[in-house]
Protein backbone atom coordinates (compact mmCIF):
# COMPACT_ATOMS: atom_id res chain seq x y z
CA UNK A 1 0.00 0.00 0.00
CA UNK A 2 1.38 3.27 -0.67
CA UNK A 3 0.61 6.56 1.33
CA UNK A 4 1.28 9.62 0.20
CA UNK A 5 -0.42 11.86 2.48
CA UNK A 6 2.84 13.14 4.06
CA UNK A 7 4.70 13.44 0.86
CA UNK A 8 6.78 16.68 -0.21
CA UNK A 9 7.60 17.57 -3.86
CA UNK A 10 11.23 18.00 -3.44
CA UNK A 11 11.77 19.38 -7.04
CA UNK A 12 10.43 18.13 -10.71
CA UNK A 13 11.31 18.56 -14.52
CA UNK A 14 9.19 18.42 -17.21
CA UNK A 15 10.39 18.98 -21.03
CA UNK A 16 8.56 17.95 -24.52
CA UNK A 17 8.67 14.54 -25.45
CA UNK A 18 8.08 15.15 -29.84
CA UNK A 19 6.31 12.25 -31.49
CA UNK A 20 9.72 10.53 -33.06
CA UNK A 21 7.90 8.55 -35.67
CA UNK A 22 7.29 11.94 -37.54
CA UNK A 23 10.73 13.01 -36.69
CA UNK A 24 9.71 15.97 -33.93
CA UNK A 25 12.47 16.63 -31.32
CA UNK A 26 12.67 16.63 -27.83
CA UNK A 27 12.31 20.20 -26.29
CA UNK A 28 14.34 20.21 -22.91
CA UNK A 29 13.07 23.31 -20.09
CA UNK A 30 15.87 25.22 -19.33
CA UNK A 31 15.50 24.49 -15.40
CA UNK A 32 13.24 23.03 -12.64
CA UNK A 33 9.27 23.44 -12.69
CA UNK A 34 8.41 26.64 -10.88
CA UNK A 35 5.11 26.38 -8.97
CA UNK A 36 2.90 29.47 -8.99
CA UNK A 37 1.15 28.40 -6.35
CA UNK A 38 3.16 25.94 -4.34
CA UNK A 39 0.39 24.84 -1.81
CA UNK A 40 -2.30 24.46 -3.96
CA UNK A 41 -0.40 23.25 -7.49
CA UNK A 42 1.48 20.70 -5.30
CA UNK A 43 -1.52 19.31 -3.96
CA UNK A 44 -2.56 18.35 -7.37
CA UNK A 45 0.60 17.66 -8.72
CA UNK A 46 0.35 15.00 -5.94
CA UNK A 47 -3.29 13.23 -6.49
CA UNK A 48 -1.98 13.56 -10.83
CA UNK A 49 0.89 11.76 -9.70
CA UNK A 50 -0.26 9.07 -7.08
CA UNK A 51 -3.44 8.04 -7.21
CA UNK A 52 -3.24 5.99 -10.55
CA UNK A 53 -1.50 3.35 -7.97
CA UNK A 54 -4.14 1.43 -6.59
CA UNK A 55 -2.73 -1.93 -6.86
CA UNK A 56 -0.25 -3.30 -5.06
CA UNK A 57 1.65 -5.04 -7.83
CA UNK A 58 5.03 -3.61 -7.65
CA UNK A 59 8.12 -4.56 -10.38
CA UNK A 60 11.95 -4.64 -10.12
CA UNK A 61 14.10 -3.28 -12.62
CA UNK A 62 16.11 -5.74 -14.88
CA UNK A 63 17.95 -6.33 -17.92
CA UNK A 64 17.78 -9.17 -20.11
CA UNK A 65 20.25 -11.15 -17.92
CA UNK A 66 17.94 -10.25 -15.17
CA UNK A 67 21.16 -7.78 -13.91
CA UNK A 68 19.40 -4.59 -13.06
CA UNK A 69 22.77 -2.78 -12.41
CA UNK A 70 22.63 -2.93 -16.53
CA UNK A 71 19.14 -1.29 -16.57
CA UNK A 72 20.20 2.78 -17.73
CA UNK A 73 17.04 3.67 -15.86
CA UNK A 74 18.10 2.13 -12.65
CA UNK A 75 21.57 3.18 -13.23
CA UNK A 76 19.91 7.29 -13.54
CA UNK A 77 17.75 6.91 -10.52
CA UNK A 78 20.25 5.55 -8.38
CA UNK A 79 22.58 8.69 -9.05
CA UNK A 80 19.30 10.33 -8.55
CA UNK A 81 18.70 8.92 -5.01
CA UNK A 82 22.68 9.47 -4.21
CA UNK A 83 22.62 13.02 -4.93
CA UNK A 84 19.44 14.41 -5.57
CA UNK A 85 20.66 17.42 -6.99
CA UNK A 86 21.03 15.91 -10.00
CA UNK A 87 17.57 15.19 -10.78
CA UNK A 88 17.38 17.98 -13.49
CA UNK A 89 20.35 16.80 -15.66
CA UNK A 90 19.76 13.28 -15.21
CA UNK A 91 16.02 14.43 -16.22
CA UNK A 92 17.66 15.25 -20.05
CA UNK A 93 18.92 11.74 -20.21
CA UNK A 94 15.99 9.89 -19.31
CA UNK A 95 13.69 12.08 -21.72
CA UNK A 96 16.18 11.22 -24.32
CA UNK A 97 16.19 7.73 -23.68
CA UNK A 98 11.83 7.08 -23.84
CA UNK A 99 12.51 9.51 -26.95
CA UNK A 100 14.35 7.07 -28.47
CA UNK A 101 12.48 3.75 -27.36
CA UNK A 102 9.22 5.56 -28.97
CA UNK A 103 9.21 4.04 -31.71
CA UNK A 104 5.55 2.54 -32.32
CA UNK A 105 3.72 4.50 -34.75
CA UNK A 106 0.98 5.11 -32.51
CA UNK A 107 2.95 6.44 -29.65
CA UNK A 108 2.42 10.18 -29.43
CA UNK A 109 4.13 12.85 -28.05
CA UNK A 110 3.11 14.51 -24.96
CA UNK A 111 5.19 16.14 -21.40
CA UNK A 112 7.28 14.29 -20.06
CA UNK A 113 7.92 14.84 -15.79
CA UNK A 114 10.52 13.81 -13.54
CA UNK A 115 10.38 14.51 -10.12
CA UNK A 116 11.96 13.74 -6.46
CA UNK A 117 9.47 13.23 -3.61
CA UNK A 118 10.21 12.72 -0.06
CA UNK A 119 8.41 10.70 2.97
CA UNK A 120 6.91 8.39 0.95
CA UNK A 121 5.51 5.06 2.38
CA UNK A 122 4.86 2.08 1.02
CA UNK A 123 4.10 -0.97 3.01
CA UNK A 124 5.09 0.99 6.31
CA UNK A 125 8.37 1.75 5.12
CA UNK A 126 9.19 6.05 4.95
CA UNK A 127 11.50 6.75 2.04
CA UNK A 128 12.42 8.86 -1.06
CA UNK A 129 10.50 8.46 -4.37
CA UNK A 130 11.19 9.19 -8.21
CA UNK A 131 8.70 9.70 -10.56
CA UNK A 132 8.43 9.18 -14.48
CA UNK A 133 5.56 10.35 -16.03
CA UNK A 134 4.42 11.13 -19.15
CA UNK A 135 1.14 12.52 -20.58
CA UNK A 136 0.25 12.22 -24.52
CA UNK A 137 -3.94 12.98 -24.32
CA UNK A 138 -4.90 16.68 -23.72
CA UNK A 139 -8.74 17.55 -23.37
CA UNK A 140 -10.96 20.39 -23.96
CA UNK A 141 -11.78 22.57 -20.81
CA UNK A 142 -14.09 25.40 -20.91
CA UNK A 143 -13.39 28.80 -18.98
CA UNK A 144 -16.04 30.86 -18.04
CA UNK A 145 -14.20 34.89 -18.08
CA UNK A 146 -15.77 38.14 -16.43
CA UNK A 147 -14.79 41.26 -18.29
CA UNK A 148 -16.79 44.40 -17.36
CA UNK A 149 -19.47 42.96 -15.85
CA UNK A 150 -20.08 40.67 -18.67
CA UNK A 151 -19.73 36.77 -18.73
CA UNK A 152 -17.52 35.31 -21.86
CA UNK A 153 -17.02 31.41 -22.12
CA UNK A 154 -13.86 30.31 -23.80
CA UNK A 155 -12.25 27.00 -24.58
CA UNK A 156 -8.73 25.77 -23.39
CA UNK A 157 -6.70 22.71 -24.46
CA UNK A 158 -5.04 21.16 -21.45
CA UNK A 159 -4.08 17.78 -18.86
CA UNK A 160 -7.25 15.95 -17.20
CA UNK A 161 -5.55 15.75 -13.77
CA UNK A 162 -7.74 12.57 -13.09
CA UNK A 163 -6.20 10.35 -15.80
CA UNK A 164 -2.31 9.68 -15.76
CA UNK A 165 -1.24 8.00 -19.06
CA UNK A 166 1.86 6.79 -18.46
CA UNK A 167 4.01 6.64 -15.09
CA UNK A 168 6.38 4.63 -12.52
CA UNK A 169 7.46 5.72 -8.94
CA UNK A 170 10.84 4.25 -7.86
CA UNK A 171 11.20 4.02 -4.26
CA UNK A 172 14.69 3.96 -2.80
CA UNK A 173 14.04 0.84 -1.04
CA UNK A 174 15.47 -2.91 -1.93
CA UNK A 175 17.94 -1.75 -4.74
CA UNK A 176 19.79 -4.68 -4.66
CA UNK A 177 16.90 -6.08 -6.06
CA UNK A 178 16.12 -3.72 -8.56
CA UNK A 179 13.96 -0.92 -6.32
CA UNK A 180 10.22 -1.23 -5.89
CA UNK A 181 9.02 -0.15 -8.43
CA UNK A 182 4.83 0.82 -8.96
CA UNK A 183 3.72 1.50 -12.68
CA UNK A 184 0.75 2.15 -14.70
CA UNK A 185 0.50 2.31 -18.57
CA UNK A 186 -3.71 3.41 -19.35
CA UNK A 187 -3.24 4.68 -22.46
CA UNK A 188 -1.46 1.76 -24.86
CA UNK A 189 -2.53 -1.97 -25.10
CA UNK A 190 -1.55 -3.62 -27.23
CA UNK A 191 1.72 -4.67 -28.43
CA UNK A 192 3.16 -0.99 -28.54
CA UNK A 193 2.16 -0.94 -24.49
CA UNK A 194 5.77 -3.12 -23.91
CA UNK A 195 7.45 -0.27 -24.89
CA UNK A 196 7.05 2.16 -21.13
CA UNK A 197 7.27 -1.09 -19.52
CA UNK A 198 9.53 -3.23 -20.96
CA UNK A 199 11.50 -1.14 -23.58
CA UNK A 200 12.10 2.23 -21.76
CA UNK A 201 11.90 1.10 -18.22
CA UNK A 202 12.89 -2.64 -18.09
CA UNK A 203 10.42 -3.85 -15.49
CA UNK A 204 9.80 -7.31 -14.64
CA UNK A 205 7.19 -8.37 -11.71
CA UNK A 206 8.19 -8.27 -8.26
CA UNK A 207 7.95 -11.80 -7.19
CA UNK A 208 6.05 -11.35 -4.07
CA UNK A 209 2.54 -12.38 -2.68
CA UNK A 210 0.69 -10.08 -4.40
CA UNK A 211 2.62 -11.78 -7.77
CA UNK A 212 2.07 -15.12 -6.65
CA UNK A 213 -1.66 -14.86 -5.86
CA UNK A 214 -2.25 -13.70 -9.26
CA UNK A 215 -0.48 -15.69 -11.11
CA UNK A 216 -2.24 -18.60 -9.55
CA UNK A 217 -5.46 -17.20 -10.24
CA UNK A 218 -5.22 -17.15 -14.06
CA UNK A 219 -3.66 -20.47 -13.60
CA UNK A 220 -7.33 -21.41 -12.49
CA UNK A 221 -8.80 -19.33 -15.00
CA UNK A 222 -6.89 -20.73 -17.90
CA UNK A 223 -6.78 -24.80 -16.75
CA UNK A 224 -10.70 -24.47 -16.64
CA UNK A 225 -10.34 -22.54 -20.58
CA UNK A 226 -7.73 -24.90 -21.77
CA UNK A 227 -8.24 -28.42 -20.32
CA UNK A 228 -11.65 -28.29 -17.79
CA UNK A 229 -13.72 -27.47 -20.15
CA UNK A 230 -16.48 -28.97 -22.97
CA UNK A 231 -13.59 -30.59 -25.08
CA UNK A 232 -13.21 -32.99 -22.23
CA UNK A 233 -17.17 -33.46 -21.83
CA UNK A 234 -16.89 -31.49 -18.91
CA UNK A 235 -20.46 -29.73 -18.25
CA UNK A 236 -20.58 -26.08 -18.50
CA UNK A 237 -22.21 -25.75 -14.39
CA UNK A 238 -19.14 -27.71 -13.58
CA UNK A 239 -16.32 -25.89 -15.19
CA UNK A 240 -18.41 -22.18 -13.19
CA UNK A 241 -18.47 -24.56 -9.97
CA UNK A 242 -14.62 -24.89 -10.41
CA UNK A 243 -14.02 -21.13 -11.16
CA UNK A 244 -16.38 -20.15 -8.20
CA UNK A 245 -14.83 -22.49 -5.60
CA UNK A 246 -11.51 -21.63 -6.63
CA UNK A 247 -12.03 -17.46 -6.10
CA UNK A 248 -13.68 -18.27 -3.16
CA UNK A 249 -10.63 -20.54 -1.15
CA UNK A 250 -8.80 -17.11 -2.15
CA UNK A 251 -11.26 -14.82 -0.66
CA UNK A 252 -12.24 -17.17 2.49
CA UNK A 253 -8.38 -18.04 3.04
CA UNK A 254 -5.09 -15.68 4.04
CA UNK A 255 -2.69 -18.37 3.43
CA UNK A 256 -2.34 -20.61 0.05
CA UNK A 257 -1.45 -24.56 0.83
CA UNK A 258 -1.13 -26.43 -2.45
CA UNK A 259 -2.61 -29.39 -0.42
CA UNK A 260 -5.31 -27.39 0.92
CA UNK A 261 -6.26 -25.98 -2.44
CA UNK A 262 -6.75 -29.47 -4.15
CA UNK A 263 -8.85 -31.38 -1.80
CA UNK A 264 -10.80 -28.37 -1.28
CA UNK A 265 -11.33 -27.35 -4.88
CA UNK A 266 -10.24 -29.91 -7.04
CA UNK A 267 -11.16 -32.73 -5.47
CA UNK A 268 -11.01 -35.33 -7.66
CA UNK A 269 -7.59 -37.18 -8.26
CA UNK A 270 -8.18 -37.46 -12.01
CA UNK A 271 -8.39 -33.63 -11.98
CA UNK A 272 -5.86 -33.04 -9.53
CA UNK A 273 -3.25 -35.07 -11.89
CA UNK A 274 -4.95 -33.09 -14.62
CA UNK A 275 -3.99 -29.91 -13.21
CA UNK A 276 -0.50 -30.60 -11.94
CA UNK A 277 0.42 -31.27 -15.01
CA UNK A 278 -1.00 -27.91 -16.70
CA UNK A 279 0.76 -26.30 -13.92
CA UNK A 280 4.26 -27.74 -15.23
CA UNK A 281 3.05 -26.07 -18.69
CA UNK A 282 1.94 -22.99 -17.26
CA UNK A 283 5.25 -22.36 -15.33
CA UNK A 284 7.31 -23.44 -18.46
CA UNK A 285 5.28 -21.51 -20.93
CA UNK A 286 4.58 -18.29 -19.38
CA UNK A 287 8.12 -18.09 -17.03
CA UNK A 288 6.08 -17.87 -14.04
CA UNK A 289 6.57 -19.32 -10.95
CA UNK A 290 4.25 -21.03 -8.78
CA UNK A 291 4.53 -21.14 -5.16
CA UNK A 292 3.18 -23.95 -3.07
CA UNK A 293 2.82 -21.81 -0.13
CA UNK A 294 2.11 -18.21 0.21
CA UNK A 295 0.02 -15.50 1.89
CA UNK A 296 -2.79 -15.01 -0.15
CA UNK A 297 -2.91 -11.12 -1.67
CA UNK A 298 -6.39 -9.94 -0.83
CA UNK A 299 -5.98 -6.74 -2.98
CA UNK A 300 -4.81 -9.41 -6.28
CA UNK A 301 -7.63 -11.01 -5.67
CA UNK A 302 -9.94 -7.90 -5.62
CA UNK A 303 -8.03 -7.32 -9.35
CA UNK A 304 -8.37 -10.43 -11.05
CA UNK A 305 -11.96 -11.55 -9.18
CA UNK A 306 -13.35 -9.28 -12.24
CA UNK A 307 -12.27 -11.84 -14.74
CA UNK A 308 -13.53 -15.24 -13.42
CA UNK A 309 -17.10 -15.65 -15.67
CA UNK A 310 -19.61 -17.77 -14.12
CA UNK A 311 -22.39 -17.20 -16.77
CA UNK A 312 -24.56 -19.60 -18.27
CA UNK A 313 -25.03 -18.19 -21.96
CA UNK A 314 -28.20 -19.97 -23.20
CA UNK A 315 -28.67 -19.11 -27.08
CA UNK A 316 -29.40 -15.56 -26.71
CA UNK A 317 -32.51 -15.42 -24.76
CA UNK A 318 -31.24 -16.55 -21.12
CA UNK A 319 -28.01 -15.57 -19.19
CA UNK A 320 -28.12 -17.19 -15.66
CA UNK A 321 -25.47 -16.10 -13.20
CA UNK A 322 -24.46 -19.04 -11.30
CA UNK A 323 -22.44 -18.00 -7.70
CA UNK A 324 -22.14 -21.29 -6.35
CA UNK A 325 -24.59 -24.36 -5.20
CA UNK A 326 -24.04 -26.86 -8.02
CA UNK A 327 -26.07 -29.79 -7.08
CA UNK A 328 -29.04 -27.21 -7.43
CA UNK A 329 -28.53 -27.04 -11.11
CA UNK A 330 -29.65 -30.22 -13.25
CA UNK A 331 -29.39 -30.70 -17.31
CA UNK A 332 -31.95 -32.09 -19.49
CA UNK A 333 -33.25 -32.64 -22.96
CA UNK A 334 -36.88 -32.07 -23.81
CA UNK A 335 -37.97 -34.65 -26.40
CA UNK A 336 -41.11 -33.11 -27.61
CA UNK A 337 -39.51 -29.48 -28.20
CA UNK A 338 -35.97 -30.80 -29.36
CA UNK A 339 -34.37 -28.80 -26.84
CA UNK A 340 -31.80 -28.72 -24.07
CA UNK A 341 -33.22 -27.00 -20.28
CA UNK A 342 -31.54 -26.10 -17.63
CA UNK A 343 -33.67 -27.07 -14.12
CA UNK A 344 -32.83 -24.83 -11.17
CA UNK A 345 -34.06 -25.30 -7.33
CA UNK A 346 -34.04 -22.50 -4.94
CA UNK A 347 -35.69 -21.68 -1.72
CA UNK A 348 -36.69 -17.91 -2.32
CA UNK A 349 -37.41 -15.92 -5.08
CA UNK A 350 -35.80 -12.42 -4.69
Amino acid sequence: MIDYSQVTIENVVVHQIGNRTEGEPVKFSKSPLRLFDEEVVGDVLLSYFFKPFKTEAYFNFTDENEEPENNPVFKWVSAVFDSPDKLYDTSIEVAEFLHENSNHPKIRGGEFYMAYFSNCVVDGEVTDGIGIFKSENKETFLKVYLKDQTFELGAQEGINIKKLDKGCIVFNTEREAGFKVCMVDNINKGHEAHFWKDDFLGLMPREDNYYFTRNYLNLCKDFVTDVFNDDHDVPKPDQIDMLNRSIDFFDKNNNFKKEDFEQQVIRQPEVIEAFNDYQGEFETEKALPLNDNFDISKSAVKTEKKHFKSILKLDKNFHVYVHGRREHIERGFDRDRGMNYYKLYFDVEH
